[in-house]
């Protein structure tokens, strides 16, 4: 169940990252409304994740998986490109949640 509530956490925090650049600094208020709603489920579905993993563990997958989605949103809705050093760098964040997960004694599987 925690890795239900983390990925849950981690949809709403995209989300909710994703809506900061519709917002306009929060100028628009639908987009303002998603960050907040979005920020505050991602956190409370974060907390529950931490009843049984480590925070350490839950924190590396969070953010690892939060850029990489947050990236892909960027370049599917916003238009924004990559470099080749940028693709490199995502490719070494996947690679570090994979190893994590695969073979971390210290991950709750």
């Amino acid at each position: 169940m925690a890795y239900l509530y983390l990925a849950l956490a981690i949809i709403a925090e995209v989300i909710a990252t994703s809506s900061l650049k519709a917002s306009q600094e929060f100028t628009r208020l639908w987009p303002s409304l998603v960050v907040v709603v979005g920020y505050t489920l991602a956190f409370y579905l974060l907390t529950l994740a931490l009843r049984t993993l480590p925070v350490g563990i839950a924190y590396a997958v969070w953010a690892g998986l939060g850029i990489v989605l947050v990236t892909l949103i960027g370049i599917l809705v916003y238009g924004e490109r990559l470099d080749v050093p940028a693709v490199l760098g995502l490719a070494m964040i996947i690679g570090g949640v994979v190893i994590i997960q695969v073979f971390s004694r210290v991950a709750a599987h």
